[in-house]
């Protein structure tokens, strides 16, 4: 179990966590630490910037973890979120941050961070260790920030760190290609940039291929190790449309959600499939959360607000007795062409539970974790009582592997469960799986906590 160094209530240590492809470095955010220290091992003990939020690093050596640096934003202002998004490079020696509510009108890369007449506009600040050191390398901007945006909401970056994928679903415009026409609140766009030795360059823009009021795409990203696809979640899009690529225009299944791919050829993103599961339904938000394997091959898709009561593979889909019961689908990609390859459900499937939020795959795609926040199981550790509803919203994670199918491999609580901890609030694994890694940021008046599995 991992607590920060200043840990205090209300800092949500636990809600983000991002470990390294080799397991050996752990980043964790909390969005609502309150210090208004500047930079990395500023003092901790201010609490005069509410919510401006830090991240700490923690290294491993063996099967010990110290935490090797406490890192702030440079332009540290309450309220900014600093933490609520990270990503961290294969071998942990570049960190991203997000800071979606940071309010600078700046744009592009080395902006002015002081002007905050851009509420809630976001930022990213990139991070690079050399040796144990850490210093900031960018603060990354959207090239058309406005209020509102929260740039930064998520962010990805490839295993050798030379692309960054930042999320704003705030962002307005209802054109793909013009990022100045803002038509419609929460429309949600995404940006790909792309560093050459230490300098950072914006790469992309990309919108939906059917961008809708409210639709919040990219409200989850994944971007594969090798930088070739990106995956982006619009948990807000409406059309009850099945499968892939299916009828974008009709907009009769509210909150269904979806997920649109996008594949990367030297410069260029261009969108390869628009997502939808199997049977689509009203408030589903599919895309809630989405994960792909090192090569970009297979996605596992989120759909916290799915209604059925099967339990494990295959189960039946047109239930709809158990609500935001939650499940996950799993599709994989032949050539350009993508397919779905199953529909999972927790092994003790029940109402509210919101299985499948969040996600993460090993890098060989063969190995799934996710979460299911509002588990009431009193169970503690390994494979106990999955049956016992006795702690409201305590969480749990499972884990799935696939062989000739998937099958679930493991149950997993917390050692201390606590009703309303909503174990799983965070979940990170390392490239082979051998490391699993849970937040959870409301345990104990929302100071939060990590636990680290091996």
């Amino acid at each position: 179990m991992l607590k920060a160094s200043n840990a205090e209530a209300g800092d949500r240590f636990g809600a983000t966590v991002a470990l390294s492809g080799d397991g050996a470095t752990l980043a964790v955010g909390a969005f609502g630490e309150a210090s208004a220290g500047v930079g990395v091992d500023a003092d901790q003990s201010s609490n005069s910037a509410t919510y401006s939020g830090a991240v700490y690093i923690f290294v491993r050596s063996g099967t010990s973890w110290t935490q090797q640096a406490y890192i702030k934003a440079s332009n540290t202002e309450m309220n900014d979120g600093f933490g609520r998004a990270l990503a961290l490079t294969s071998d942990g020696s570049t960190l991203a941050v997000g800071a979606p509510s940071e309010s600078s009108n700046a744009t592009g890369i080395g902006g002015d961070q002081t002007n905050n007449s851009a509420s809630f506009s976001g930022a990213v600040y990139v991070f690079t260790r050399a040796g144990t050191t850490w210093t900031q390398q960018a603060y990354v901007k959207a090239s058309n920030t406005d209020a509102l945006d929260n740039f930064g909401v998520d962010v990805e970056l490839s295993a050798d760190g030379s692309l960054l994928a930042v999320a704003a679903t705030g962002e307005a415009s209802l054109v793909p290609g013009d990022p100045t026409n803002n038509g419609a609140l929460n429309t949600g766009a995404a940006y790909v940039f792309a560093r050459s030795g230490t300098t950072w360059t914006q790469q992309a823009y990309l919108k939906a291929s059917n961008p809708g009021d409210s639709d919040e795409f990219g409200n989850d990203i994944a971007l594969s190790a090798d930088g070739s696809t990106l995956a982006i979640g619009a948990l807000g899009e409406d059309s009850a449309a099945t499968g892939i690529d299916g009828d974008q225009a009709s907009e009769t299944a509210q909150l269904s959600g979806a997920v649109y791919v996008f594949a990367h050829a030297g410069s260029s993103w261009t969108q390869q499939a628009y997502v939808k599961p199997s049977v689509t339904r009203s408030g589903m938000s599919f895309g809630f959360s989405v994960a792909l394997s090192a090569t970009g091959a297979r996605l596992a898709v989120g759909a916290p607000g799915e209604a059925s009561a099967a339990t494990g593979v295959g189960g039946d889909q047109n239930d709809t007795s158990a609500s935001a019961a939650g499940a996950i689908y799993t599709f994989t990609r032949d050539g350009t062409s993508w397919r779905q390859e199953a529909y999972l459900k927790a092994s003790n499937t029940g109402a509210a539970d919101g299985f499948g939020l969040p996600v993460a795959l090993s890098a060989d795609g063969v190995k799934l974790a996710c979460a299911a926040q509002g588990e009431d199981s009193a169970a503690a550790g390994f494979n106990g009582n999955q049956q016992d509803d006795t702690l409201m919203n305590a969480g749990a994670v499972y884990l799935d592997t696939r062989v000739e199918g998937w099958t679930q491999s493991a149950y997993v609580k917390a050692s201390n469960p606590a009703a309303v901890d909503a174990f799983g609030e965070a979940v990170a694994v390392s490239a082979d799986a051998s490391v699993l890694v849970v937040g959870t940021s409301n345990q104990a008046s929302g100071t939060g906590v990590v636990y680290v599995f091996e």
